[in-house]
């Protein structure tokens, strides 16, 4: 089993905390001009609309390019079934002012979880209290400096998910239960004024709707209608 780092914004946090995100989806990187291989050589795993295929232990898609040539592999970045992915998000180290307790301030929820008594915890806390600056032998006040999702450490992930199945598909085959499987209604529903987005019906399609909004918020405007082959990850929250 291997453990890998993943990144999530406040908002999906907050809907993996709640039990209704367990799917994230994520682009897929082949060569530029390749495409899904529709070949079934022996250990080739066809989803509808891509294939997965297992080599060596790893997990990945087999792509090919349309004018012929040499398969391209493609591994799948996030592990295969059974791997593990901590949770990167937003934090900051605190001490809680009511009896000097170090521990960790989450900003997606704006939860604290005190820090163990040891020597070297301690220690890991201070940087984490003096990140972006260099360390004191300790800080004069209570809250630390915002960390990025990105510079979170291991030791401070709150979050553990693993990995139950991997495949790839064309990002607008989402469905409406994998949108809502994706935290979509974490979004903001309300918000969505217009009747459709790139072609999703809102009135058909709620879910979807919300989720290619909160697609192109971080993958840019034109990330939808683009509709990229992306690795779709499931899993399943497990104790940190």
């Amino acid at each position: 089993m291997i453990e890998r780092p993943l990144l999530f914004s406040g908002p999906m946090v907050t809907a993996i905390l709640a039990g209704e995100k367990t799917q994230t989806r994520r682009v897929v990187k082949p060569r530029p001009g390749y495409q899904a291989s529709w070949l079934e050589p022996e250990g080739l795993l066809t989803c509808p609309s891509a294939a997965i295929v297992s080599s060596k232990d790893e997990l990945g898609a087999q792509f090919e390019h349309p004018g012929g040539g040499p398969f391209t592999w493609v591994k799948c970045p996030y592990g295969k079934p059974g791997d593990r992915l901590w949770i990167r998000e937003t934090c900051k180290a605190e001490e809680r002012a009511a009896d000097g307790t170090d521990g960790v301030r989450y900003l997606a929820d704006d939860a604290w979880v005190a820090i163990a008594n040891t020597a070297e915890a301690g220690a890991a806390w201070l940087e984490l209290f003096h990140y972006g600056q260099r360390g004191g032998s300790r800080p004069d006040g209570l809250i630390g400096n915002s960390v990025p999702s990105i510079h979170m450490p291991r030791w401070a992930s709150r979050l553990l998910v693993e990995i139950v199945d991997v495949r790839i598909e064309r990002l607008q085959d989402i469905s409406e239960g994998d949108a809502l499987a994706e935290g979509a209604k974490h979004q903001g529903l309300g918000e969505l004024v217009w009747a459709g987005f790139m072609g999703v019906p809102r009135a058909t399609c709620p879910a979807v709707t919300a989720f290619a909004v909160l697609w192109s918020d971080i993958n840019g405007a034109a990330s939808w209608s683009a509709n990229p082959w992306v690795w779709v990850v499931e899993f399943k929250r497990v104790q940190a």
